[in-house]
């Protein structure tokens, strides 16, 4: 297995629990929240998929699907373009509804462009600064292990607040 198989296989098992966590459910049961200081489903899933395709695109010198494919103006979120989640408030993430088919379909999207880069990737492409504004610099490496482990976390704690859905 070279380095661009194995990174397709790490964001094919992200793009796997996305599905999982999202697949069936309701736009009321996406934005459930077990508590005010909680993240939703919605939430959760539009941000790891904002996160990805903000750092992939930017590793790969190609425009954000949320803007070039305008999946900004199908989810009509109250936030500026650049938006991506990091830091949001109760009411910022309360913000955040959308149906399955919709973050589905741009989680696929984000998917897309991220398979088609890290596919091509060898490993001496990893040691490529990509980020000089941190202590030490950061590698396209660190910043591809960055997105899986934000990913997966988030992913994760999407199933999780799946589990916790009443009833229904």
């Amino acid at each position: 297995m070279n380095i661009g198989e194995l990174l397709a296989e790490e964001f094919g098992r992200i793009h796997r629990v996305v599905l999982g966590a999202v697949r069936g459910l309701t736009e009321d049961q996406l934005a459930f929240r077990p508590d005010a200081r909680c993240n939703s489903i919605a939430w959760l899933i539009w941000h790891l998929t904002r996160i990805q395709d903000d750092h992939v695109a930017d590793v790969a010198g190609t425009e954000q699907a949320w803007t070039a494919e305008g999946w900004a103006g199908r989810f009509g979120l109250p936030f500026p373009l650049p938006e991506t989640g990091y830091g949001h408030t109760s009411a910022e993430v309360a913000a955040v509804r959308a149906p399955a088919d919709l973050l589905v379909g741009y989680h696929e999207a984000v998917y897309g462009h991220t398979i088609k880069y890290v596919q091509g990737l060898g490993e001496a492409d990893l040691e490529r600064v990509v980020d000089e504004h941190w202590d030490p610099p950061v590698t396209l490496g660190v910043r591809l292990v960055s997105v899986v482990s934000d990913d997966l976390q988030h992913g994760g704690q999407a199933a999780y607040v799946r589990g916790l859905l009443p009833a229904r």
